[in-house]
């Protein structure tokens, strides 16, 4: 019996692996309507081929890891839009089944089941504060059956993304602790902090503790916070260090949409890798021209 996650040890070993992009951008590209609570899963529920397209797309342009399209699918999110905690449960599993799909016709790769922050499931940018209030048990209640349906339904490691504070972190780290399924953690920075204000670095360290977590590093975040926080988890961790930034635009939630110019930075990815980053993709406004231009650039690392 093959152990979850052991495969993208291997391969991490190696050398490095190519995550996908954002997944909300590229169905968005392709003409989906993203611009509800819920997001891409509004999209998963309603068009499925949709998402199926786009891990296709991702894994044509080279990407090595398909991120399921789970990030928005939260029980009580769900609930306030009609869905019962059933249906909720179809849509985690769909998104592992659909991710899987476009992998199995590649030939090649792993599915990372997301799961995203409490602050995403608000939709009013809380996930980028932190300030939420909410005590570790109450945070570690509200992910568990998000994580044990991923794992259940075959994604082959948790991807929790997007974490703004420490708590957050040590909630989902007791939820994981002891579980057997690989996930890596993931949080987002602002100036090299927490957005709660705490050091990246004691998030970090927090993860070294777990044996489930098989990698630390940072996502939706501005390209320049990368290379700073390489150099946290180094200090504290010898994790694979996993990194997929933005494009560098800033999300209005309110407005409900990105300002400034994007210019995803793909000079950067050599830097990241010879800083230690073993998987580097990218989050939202990146799209397969991004991740196809990331597989090159870690090409030239390898042969250089």
């Amino acid at each position: 019996m093959t152990v979850p996650g052991t495969g993208l040890l291997h391969a991490l070993a190696q050398g490095p692996v190519v995550l996908d992009g954002g997944l909300g951008t590229r169905l968005e590209e392709r003409g989906a309507d993203v611009t509800s609570e819920l997001w891409s899963a509004r999209v998963l529920a309603d068009e499925p081929d949709r998402v199926l397209d786009v891990h296709r797309d991702y894994f044509a342009a080279g990407a090595d890891v398909a991120i399921t399209a789970s990030y928005q699918v939260t029980y009580e999110g769900c609930a306030r839009a009609g869905f019962d905690a059933r249906a909720t449960t179809t849509l985690l599993k769909r998104s592992v089944d659909l991710a899987r799909r476009a992998r199995d016709e590649a030939g090649h790769g792993w599915i990372a089941g997301s799961v995203g922050p409490y602050g995403a499931m608000l939709a009013d940018g809380s996930e980028y504060r932190g300030d939420l209030g909410l005590r570790v048990d109450e945070l570690r209640a509200w992910h568990s059956e998000r994580i044990r349906v991923l794992a259940g339904a075959g994604a082959d490691l948790i991807a929790v993304e997007t974490m703004p504070s420490l708590v957050e972190v040590e909630a989902v780290l007791a939820e994981i602790d002891g579980r057997g399924t690989p996930a890596w953690i993931s949080v987002t920075p602002l100036d090299g902090r927490l957005r709660s204000g705490e050091p990246v670095a004691e998030a970090f360290a927090r993860a070294d503790e777990v044996d489930e977590v098989i990698a630390v590093g940072v996502n939706c975040c501005d390209p320049g916070e990368v290379l700073g926080a390489i150099d946290a988890a180094r200090a504290v961790t010898a994790k694979p260090i996993v990194v997929y930034p933005n494009s560098g635009e800033t999300w209005d939630a309110a407005a409900r949409r990105w300002h400034g110019r994007g210019a995803f930075p793909v000079d950067l990815v050599r830097s990241w890798r010879a800083a230690g980053a073993a998987l580097i993709g990218g989050c939202c406004r990146t799209g397969p021209t991004q991740i196809t231009a990331i597989r090159q650039a870690l090409a030239e690392t390898i042969g250089a």
